[in-house]
This record gives structure tokens, sequence and C-alpha cells, in this order.
């Protein structure tokens, strides 16, 4: 193989590394770009904004002239009497018109105009809506699979670990330097450490096909959290946060374009009991339509004014009805901006909280590494029991656990928050994205592996 030839499988390597439809969702952004290629409810908010972009010059066409032209061609056969003798004869007509009319008032159309407004507005509103909750979604079930997958790793290694202590203490207790309790105890715990890893395996391939739904495509390795310092909100205060989402919210735009939309409609309604006012002007040319051979060329101008009087009820029901829409949507609306704070504040509260959680994960997780180390020396010199051995490697355990949830936790608060104030933009994801490497994260479960399994290995020393 020429150098010429490897340089060409490089290139095509590469392209199909950076080429979305050929490189599986390896980081957040990458992931999302796949969601956003393939996602149904956002190219469903598309087609929906682009219909009701389609409405505003539908409903403006009701104000601009209409021109429109007619012609026919007919055969006739005339019998006339009562004029002298009788004349039957065939002969043939035809008549071109054209009849250029333009509205100068027209209420409901003014109507009509304000609801396809509102309806864009509600569009756009919805579209804004469905991008945030599409980078939520994406967000949560990314992380969701290395949550998933960090507490697999968990389980893995206090598996290996819990198996290598119930050896041990079969080992011992064949010596006759170990007892039965303790074999037990090992035993019952390794039993509970299998199923947990079961739990935690059929989790990963849960997220996982979560992951897989969004982006329609394979997911293989993703790239993990690096190190990080948790985050408060800030500003360090909810009002501000609360006012910011009454603001930007776009779930709060598309209710008040609702409830303009429908207040539109009662005066649509209404107005149909206005007179309407046209001008019209028309060019006729007709021949034969009296009498054969004879040729008629004539122009006018109009202008017409009509006044409904009575249309069966029909107005007045179709204004209630509006009006009970209107109500609808404004229940709807109070209900929206209750919805949004209550959101806003649980959001701020969690991130608050998630940056507690963090720091006391962390420093348990150091606890408890510590707990384990001076446990195994304790039961070197026989100052603690086996039993206690399995104790504090099961809280080591949870220890990891706890630090590996806070962690995920935190990150997905940050997104949460900014997704209930309405802020949340794609450019959110290339700053997620950046707190991802392809190397685990400093103080990570890898680094807690490898020094719990050094103490199963010395453990394992009679």
């Amino acid at each position: 193989m020429g150098p010429r030839l490897l340089a060409k499988l490089a290139t095509i390597g590469a392209l199909l590394w950076v080429v979305p439809g050929h490189a599986y969702a390896e980081t957040l952004l990458t992931a999302y770009h796949e969601a956003v290629a393939r996602d149904p409810v956002l190219a469903q908010a598309r087609a929906q904004l682009a219909e009701d972009r389609a409405g505003e010059p539908l409903a403006r066409s009701a104000l601009y002239p209409h021109l429109g032209a007619a012609a026919s061609v007919g055969e006739n056969r005339a019998h006339v009497t009562g004029i002298g003798l009788p004349i039957l004869t065939d002969y043939l007509s035809d008549t071109y018109s054209l009849t250029l009319t333009q509205p100068l008032f027209n209420g409901q159309a003014l109507s009509a105009m304000d609801i396809a407004d509102s309806q864009v507005r509600q569009g756009e509103a919805a579209l804004a809506a469905a991008q945030q909750n599409l980078i939520v979604a994406v967000t949560r079930a990314y992380f969701g699979v290395l949550q998933a997958q960090a507490l697999a790793r968990v389980a893995r290694h206090q598996h290996h670990l819990l198996v290598g202590l119930y050896r041990q203490a079969k080992a011992f207790l064949a010596v006759g330097t170990g007892d039965v309790i303790a074999v037990q105890e090992a035993r019952a715990d390794c039993d509970a450490a299998t199923a947990s890893l079961i739990l935690a395996q059929n989790a990963v391939a849960v997220a996982r096909q979560q992951l897989k739904q969004l982006t329609h495509f394979p997911v293989t390795a993703l790239w993990d959290v690096g190190r990080i310092q948790p985050q408060l909100p800030h500003p360090d205060r909810m009002e501000p946060w609360v006012a910011m989402a009454l603001r930007n919210q776009p779930l709060l735009r598309q209710a008040k374009a609702d409830l303009k939309t429908a207040q539109a409609a009662v005066r649509y309604h209404e107005r149909a009991g206005w007179p309407t006012l046209t001008i019209q002007m028309e060019a006729q040319h007709g021949l034969g339509e009296l009498l054969p051979g004879v040729e008629v060329n004539q122009m006018g101008a109009s202008i017409n004014l009509f006044f409904p009087i009575y249309q069966g009820g029909g107005i007045s029901a179709a204004t209630g009805q509006a009006q009970a829409a209107v109500s609808v949507s404004q229940n709807r609306l109070r209900h929206v901006r209750d919805d949004i704070r209550l959101q806003t504040e649980t959001a701020f509260l969690n991130m608050q909280t998630s940056v507690a959680q963090m720091q006391a994960a962390s420093q348990a997780l150091t606890a408890a590494r510590i707990s384990l180390a001076g446990t195994r020396k304790g039961y070197q010199v026989g100052t603690r029991s086996f039993i206690d051995v399995l104790t504090v490697a099961t809280q080591y355990a949870a220890a990891e656990r706890s630090y590996e949830v806070a962690l995920y936790n935190q990150i997905m608060a940050r997104v949460e928050l900014k997704a209930a104030v309405g802020v949340l933009k794609p450019r959110d994801v290339l700053a997620i994205n950046a707190l991802l490497t392809n190397r685990p994260h400093k103080g990570s479960i890898g680094a807690a592996q490898h020094f719990a399994k050094s103490q199963a290995s010395r453990l394992e020393r009679p």
C-alpha cells in the first residue's frame, strides 16, 4: 500500500469522523446536531411556523385588488315570432369580460390579518420552546448515559471487591482463622452486589436507547465530564430569575399570542355584521347576445355597498363561541404563568442544592476512601473485624455513587435553570460540550476504582 493511498484513506477516515451523518455521537455537540437533523417534534414546529407565515399573505389578499376575466362562446338557435314573418336562424355568440374589484372597507379582512399575525407569533414561540426542549432532552439523555455508565462501573467494582472479600473469608475459614458468620455476611453482600450490577447494566442499556431515540443514531463511546467546579446561580437571588422567565419564556409568549389570536377572532366574528364597500370596474364585449349579429362593447365602474341584515343568528353564535375561547386562553395564560414561576423557583433551588450536594459528596468520598484505608490497616493489626471491612467497603461504594449522581446533577441543574427561564440557546450546548474530555476526570470513578482495587488486593493477603 503506497503513501498516496494511505493519505487518501486517512482523508476519508477524517471525513467520516467529522461528518455528522457518518460519525457516532461521541460528544454532546454531535449528539445535538444529530437530534436537530432528525427530531420530528422540531420538524413539526418548523413546518407549523411555515404554515402560519403563509397565512399572512393569505389574509392580506382580501384587501388587495381582485382581477378576473371571463369568456364564453355558444351555438344558438333563435325562433322569433310576433314581429312579422317568423324567423328561424342558427348563430354563434361570444362574450368576453374583464372585472377589477378593489375593496375599500372590509372589517373582517383587517381582523383576519391580526389573527394571522398572532398565529405567526405563536409559531415562533412554539419553535423556540421546541428548540429548548430538544437541548434539555439531548443533554439529559447524554449525561444520563454517562451517569448510568458511572454507576455501572461503581457496581462492577463493588462486585469485584466483594467477590474478593468473600473468597478471602472462605480462605480464612478453611485455614481456621475465620468464622462462618463472616463468610455468610460476605456471601450476602456479594449476592446483593451481583443484583445491583445487573440492574446497573440494564440501566446503561435503557439510557443508551433513550439517547438513540433522540439522535436516531447508534450510541457507542461518549466523552465524559472533566474536572469541574460546582457553580451557584448568578445572580444568587431568585427574584431576578423569575422576572427573567416572565420576560423570556417562549411558552409564556406562546400563551400570550394564543390569547391575542382568540381576541382577534372575536373581532372577526363581530365584524361579520359590518358593511363592506368595494369599487368595481368592468369591460365587456358581447356578440349575438340579444339578436344575431348584434355586437355590444361597454365599460363601466360602480361603488358597491353590502350591508348584512340577518344571517340566521350565525354572527351572534360565532361571536359567543369566540368569547368563550378568549376565556379559555386567559385561564391558560394564568396557568402557564404560575407554572413558569414554579418551575423557575424549583430550578433555582435545585441548582443551589446541587452545589451543596456535589461538595458534600466530594467530601464524603474522600472520607470514605480514608475510612476504607484505615479499616484495612485496622483489620491487618487486629483492631477491626472482617465485618467492619465489608461495611466500610459498602459505604465506600455508596459514596462513589453519590458523587457521580451529584456530578451530573450539577451539570443538568445549570441547563434546567436556563431552560426554565427561557434563555437556553444552542450556544449553551457549546459551553457544556467544553466540559467534556476524552480522558477520565481527576477524582473520577476511574481513580476511585484503582484505589479500591488496590485495597482489595491487599486485603486478600492473610
